[in-house]
């Protein structure tokens, strides 16, 4: 006696099927963690131009206060970032000790957006704040 094969019939596709919805499953897996990779890696490099850009802002305003001159806030825009430098006198040489001269403290923050700090910061939205205290 012969087995009936239509009892078997179809049993092929099925698992051809679920093989496919499982490989189909772990391709996306795959794509959205490449994806994901690849805007961390972007956001790390545009972090450090953010931070380079910090301290550029920086530099200029420690070179502004070799002048003698503090401007409260004074916005620049470097390598397509927004910064702004704050700079306010502490104190003087003759409040705190003989000798010293006018004490400032800088602030640069450079960030992806206008006006900086940012109010409304987005998901791409980048900020880097470097602070120092200077004598002259």
């Amino acid at each position: 006696m012969r087995p009936d094969r239509s009892a078997q019939a179809g049993f092929g596709i099925i698992a051809a099927i679920v093989i496919l919805v499982i490989f189909a499953g772990l391709s996306a897996f795959i794509v959205s963690m490449s994806s994901s990779q690849h805007v961390g890696s972007a956001l790390d490099v545009q972090g450090t131009n953010a931070y380079l850009a910090a301290n550029a802002g920086l530099e200029w305003g420690k070179f502004q206060t070799s002048t003698a001159s503090c401007a409260a806030s004074t916005p620049l825009t470097i390598n397509s970032f927004t910064v702004t430098v704050t700079c306010s006198v502490q104190n003087t040489g003759s409040a705190m000790e003989a000798g010293l001269g006018t004490i400032y403290s800088l602030t640069s923050t450079a960030c992806t957006s206008s006006p900086c700090p940012s109010v409304a910061p987005g998901a791409t939205y980048l900020e880097r704040r470097i602070t120092a205290v200077i004598e002259r």
